[in-house]
């Protein structure tokens, strides 16, 4: 398993929290995440590194969607 970084559009609100809004894969295909379930912090169990884990909803599919220090990735 490993990591795949990926470019996240997201809104930041005055208290500082963070809400992603789209994502776009490394071959350019975009994604609207549909709804952010939960978001806490949590180490990736899949290829390790630890962060901000927002559980999203994407095209009807939970995902996993880590940030760890500013940069962004999904673990396949």
């Amino acid at each position: 398993m490993s990591k795949v970084f990926i470019a996240v559009t997201a809104e930041h609100d005055a208290g500082g929290k963070i809400h992603p809004l789209a994502l776009t894969w490394t071959d350019g295909r975009k994604y609207e995440i549909d709804r952010v379930l939960d978001v806490r912090q949590a180490a990736s169990l899949k290829c390790g590194g630890q962060g901000l884990r927002y559980t999203c909803r994407i095209c009807g599919k939970e995902v996993y969607l880590f940030c760890d220090e500013g940069k962004w990735f999904v673990d396949c």
